[in-house]
């Protein structure tokens, strides 16, 4: 209880060849797909111990470590674990057990596709009670005069209590002293007697009261007392700037974010999670999901969750004021997908995702998608996947990835590039084949693919339309037809030095379009977004990660160059030339400002990638978004 009531203390202040492969028939890969497999490294895990404080082993404690996934593990009878399946990067490593004082965090490194290891002491909890004077009452109203030890041979190996013990007459009627509403039996006069008068006048029996609350509060006491919650906390700046005259004025950073997250472990196998953030300005918007995964290894991995999300704009840009009915917009989403092991060398993952959007006038959007996953031999693996994805004209702002740990409300207003035409949304059929092989700490990979894409979005920043003032905070969205295209890709993402680790893409994608919707009018505004009917389009995708553990900085760098993407006409027609996208992030641990197990890192984050990459999108939903501005958030961050 202590544990947890210091720990809501802190949250509140706070190379192809290997592959051995034939030639493939189709010829590449989606470009924003680099970015999603540069950023995901081969994963690690965390083994170790949990040993009491004379040694010997905690059966049945929970470990649970924190950092960009989520994992829990419970010890076996030697007080072993092991957390599979972690996302390279730091970890908050924790352990409870009843009967025992819980674990200080410590800071663990996850490297792709290595195991660290990890040993966490914990204390008994009478152990630790013979040092603190005077002990307080769990759900009590005060302290005792005197400490009543617990015998040693009461607490077992696995850090339980044996309540039936014979403790001191002081022990026992400290157990039966009145405790408030949180008191799970009635106190009758005859407890206290043959204590002095003046000592028990202060504990008068209780009624049926008492009865009546000692239920659920008994099961809120062990609820906050015995699951292991964890958490994060963002306090966070945001803003947009277009050169670095604006990165200094006052405007930069507009708007503030706050970011709440909590889970817990359900049992041994799963875990929830709730999330929420909040932003005010001119533009409010707020947003809240849960979500329900199961954990591995099981025959069956359930991922399941929902998320709403809502936007009012109070500014006087009209061009936004004409697209809200009501002045909101408000957006929903129900997913579950199953992973199942049909074997353990096949894997079937299927399910899909519905979405409701109040601004389209087809509101309700289907993507089902089903992947199988192959491993012939060790370190070998073939998957393929097909899918149907939907979405909405402004889509990233009420449904955002939350894949970097950053995690923002709707931050932009958009509005139809045609004034009064509605917004319409974009379709793609998607098709593809991987091949994964890991040598050591690295990975090379081979992936073909082949998609049908229906009404591509288009995405236009600082237009100069008639009647609407250019703002970096509003862009306009339309169709600009639909596109074939079928590509390659290859690349390793490895450890590269003891410190550093990334990744390497390069992708080649022939696609043929075919123009409707708005591109006549897009002719005018941008005319690079009316791609040649045929094209071939190259791509270099790299990420690059590393940590300096003795500074606690953390720096992650992704940065994509290709010669397909979309420019603003500039005294008529903008070829397309060689462009790059970047996204840099610089997380630095503040462990002066640490409090108990809670720990505190500072964020700064500087990106032009409008869209967070997804693995079935189209090819062009980055390619076609016309001069996004630069995102800078900052802030604080507080891990529990």
């Amino acid at each position: 209880m202590r544990s947890t009531a210091r720990m809501a203390a802190s949250a509140a202040l706070g190379g192809l060849v290997l592959l051995s492969l034939p030639p493939m028939a189709l010829a590449q890969s989606p470009q924003l797909q680099a970015i999603t497999h540069i950023a995901s490294l081969a994963p690690g895990s965390i083994h170790g111990t949990v040993l009491d404080e004379k040694g010997l082993p905690v059966a049945g404690a929970m470990v649970s470590a924190l950092g960009a996934t989520s994992a829990v593990a419970v010890t076996d009878r030697a007080g072993r674990f092991e957390l599979r399946t972690l996302s390279p990067g730091p970890y908050l490593l924790r352990a409870h057990s009843s009967g025992f004082i819980a674990s200080r965090g410590q800071i663990v490194d996850v490297r792709p596709s290595a195991r660290s290891a990890s040993s966490i002491a914990l204390r008994h909890a009478a152990a630790a009670a013979t040092t603190v004077s005077p002990p307080i009452v769990a759900a009590g109203f005060g302290a005792v005069p005197e400490a009543a030890a617990v015998p040693a041979d009461a607490i077992g190996t696995q850090g339980t209590v044996d309540a039936s013990d014979d403790h001191s007459e002081i022990a026992w009627r400290l157990r039966h002293l009145r405790r408030g509403i949180l008191k799970e039996a009635t106190v009758t006069e005859d407890l206290f007697a043959g204590l002095p008068g003046d000592q028990a006048d202060g504990f008068a029996p209780r009624g049926f009261g008492s009865r009546a609350f000692s239920s659920p509060a008994h099961f809120a006491t062990n609820l906050f007392a015995g699951t292991p919650f964890s958490g994060q906390v963002n306090l966070l700046t945001t803003g947009a700037f277009d050169s670095r005259q604006q990165l200094f004025t006052n405007d930069s950073f507009s708007r503030g974010i706050a970011y709440l997250a909590l889970g817990a472990p359900v049992g041994e196998h799963a875990d929830w999670t709730v999330r929420a953030a909040l932003t005010q300005g001119d533009l409010a918007s707020w947003i809240v999901a849960g979500e329900y995964t199961t954990r591995a290894p099981a025959r069956h991995r359930y991922d399941i969750g929902l998320s709403y999300s809502t936007q009012r704009y109070e500014g006087g840009n009209f061009a936004a004021l004409q697209s809200l009915t009501d002045g909101s917009r408000n957006a929903g989403a129900l997913y579950g997908f199953d992973t199942f092991s049909i074997s353990p060398r096949v894997t079937l993952t299927y399910g899909g995702r519905y979405a409701r959007y109040d601004y389209l006038d087809g509101q309700s959007l289907m993507s089902p998608r089903v992947g199988i996953t192959l491993e012939p031999a060790d370190h070998f693996r073939v998957s393929t996947m097909l899918s149907r994805r939907a979405i909405a004209p402004g889509a990233e702002e009420f449904m955002p990835r939350i894949d970097n740990g950053i995690w923002l409300p709707p931050q932009r207003t958009f509005s139809s590039v045609v004034t009064g035409r509605p917004l319409q949304a974009e379709r793609t059929n998607h098709m593809e084949l991987e091949v994964e092989r890991d040598i050591a700490s690295a990975t090379v990979s081979l992936r073909a693919f082949r998609q049908q894409v229906e009404d591509q979005l288009v995405t236009l920043f600082g237009m100069d339309l008639p009647g609407a003032p250019a703002a970096l905070g509003h862009y306009f969205v339309g169709n600009v037809g639909d596109v074939n295209a079928s590509g390659l890709s290859a690349g390793i993402r490895a450890a590269f030095a003891h410190r550093v680790h990334g990744s390497v893409e390069y992708s080649v994608t022939r696609a043929q379009s075919m123009r409707s919707g708005e591109s006549a009018y897009l002719l005018f505004l941008a005319p690079s977004t009316l791609r040649p009917e045929r094209e071939r389009i190259h791509d270099v995708a790299t990420s690059l990660e590393t940590e300096v553990p003795e500074t606690s900085t953390r720096v992650v760098v992704l940065y994509r160059m290709t010669n397909a993407t979309s420019r603003a006409a500039v005294g008529g027609a903008a070829p397309m030339s060689i462009d790059a996208r970047f996204d840099v992030q610089v997380r630095q641990s503040l462990p002066f400002m640490d409090f108990s197990s809670a720990k505190w890192e500072m964020l700064v984050g500087v990106r032009n990638f409008f869209r967070d990459a997804a693995a079935d999108q189209s090819i062009y939903d980055e390619l076609l978004v016309v001069h996004p501005p630069k995102r800078i958030v900052g802030g604080l961050t507080l891990k529990f």
